[in-house]
């Protein structure tokens, strides 16, 4: 009961370079969260970029910050100036924990308001943004942007992350030392092995023994798109049959398409019952990309019982067991090869494919959103205390 008078004590200003443009794993758990503490008595006040026609609805009060569309990623906005009338809404609302999920110009802004007026401040990371360069010719860039966001996150009094290995490596970069896990949960109605649909594979020409390897996520090229299509070209040189089933949309989509081959089928988006359907009737996910932090589409499709051959990054170890629920590659030098054989050999062994598949699921199974939630909740409580709050 004093957990639950503390937590409805909680007011709450959140930060989001994109609260709910795109749905995206991020700003799917950053809206949860808001839902949950809400849902226990806190106040919470969201400042982000907005557009006339979002994603989803947001939860909670949304405050318009001014923002210019990025070149190039019309689907993202670059949040522009902390305004006079965002500090006079922020001194009216008198929050008590100041939280930034992405280290752009306002949210600095936002920090030093924040350290102005005492207020503590938690940053969650949501991406590897210092990995973004290397797949837009600029990877000689990846020292200079680590060091703006060691300057961002220092000023932080706390980091959350959402696997033990992104944690592991926030400490070692140095960005702080008070950093805790904020993982992602699984929504077990839209997500497992009974959501598989033999009929609906039939409509997409998925033969019952054809082996279909799933992409989900979206279309942009820090998503591996380069890895996958390799892996998939090494595939047919090789004579290993599958089929790919690409779930997402993006701005590489006609790339990606036209690198992919006949052999890929795009559904575009899909989200609910109709993502439970599309993951569940594949036999296995393949998730390249080295930029995630967590990897919720890893998650969904280990709920639905798939096998799961991913780069052996943040995020993905700490769901993946490697040689139990899937097979981890390390992302190093030219791993396409790696990534074929290891494909290759849950297409030839359908028993290795439901064996690991249910391996995956039963650990999936850890993920419950309430105690996930309540541990960022729990860190807010201590930040505001520490400060006399």
């Amino acid at each position: 009961m004093a957990r639950r008078m503390k937590l409805a004590g909680l007011r709450i200003a959140l930060f989001s370079g994109n609260y709910n443009m795109v749905r995206d794993g991020a700003n799917q758990a950053l809206n949860r969260l808001v839902g949950y503490v809400l849902s226990k008595g806190a106040q919470v006040r969201v400042y982000s970029p907005t557009i006339d026609e979002p994603a989803f609805p947001p939860t909670g009060d949304l405050v318009s910050i001014p923002s210019v569309p990025i070149p190039g990623r019309s689907e993202f906005r670059f949040p522009l100036s902390l305004t006079s009338s965002i500090r006079e809404d922020l001194a009216r609302f008198k929050p008590n924990v100041l939280h930034v999920s992405s280290p752009d110009v306002v949210s600095h802004r936002a920090v030093t308001w924040a350290r102005e007026h005492g207020i503590p401040v938690l940053a969650s990371v949501h991406t590897r943004f210092e990995t973004y360069p290397r797949y837009y010719g600029l990877g000689f860039t990846e020292p200079l942007v680590e060091a703006i966001l060691r300057r961002f996150y220092r000023r932080c009094d706390a980091l959350v992350a959402p696997s033990p290995s992104m944690v592991e490596v926030l400490k070692q970069q140095r960005m702080s030392f008070d950093v805790s896990i904020w993982s992602r949960g699984v929504d077990r109605s839209i997500f497992g092995p009974d959501k598989r649909d033999p009929a609906w594979r039939r409509e997409l020409g998925f033969a019952e023994d054809d082996v279909v390897i799933a992409f989900l996520g979206r279309l942009v090229m820090e998503k591996g798109l380069d890895k996958f299509t390799e892996t998939m070209r090494l595939l047919r040189e090789r004579g290993a049959p599958h089929k790919v089933l690409v779930i997402g949309e993006g701005p590489a989509r006609k790339w990606f398409e036209d690198n992919l081959g006949e052999e890929a089928c795009f559904i575009g988006f899909r989200s609910g019952a109709a993502l439970g359907q599309a993951l569940a009737s594949a036999d296995l996910l393949f998730n390249p990309s080295i930029t995630e932090t967590f990897g919720n589409v890893t998650l969904e499709a280990m709920a639905s019982g798939l096998p799961v051959v991913a780069a052996g990054a943040t995020g993905t170890t700490s769901l993946v067991q490697d040689g139990v629920s899937g097979t981890l590659i390390v992302p190093e030098g030219d791993v396409s090869p790696a990534y074929a054989d290891a494909i290759a050999r849950y297409i030839a062994d359908p028993g290795l494919r439901a064996q690991h598949g249910a391996a995956g699921e039963q650990r999936s199974r850890d993920f419950s959103w309430d105690a996930i939630n309540q541990a960022v909740a729990d860190v807010y409580l201590r930040l505001v205390e520490a400060k006399g709050g």
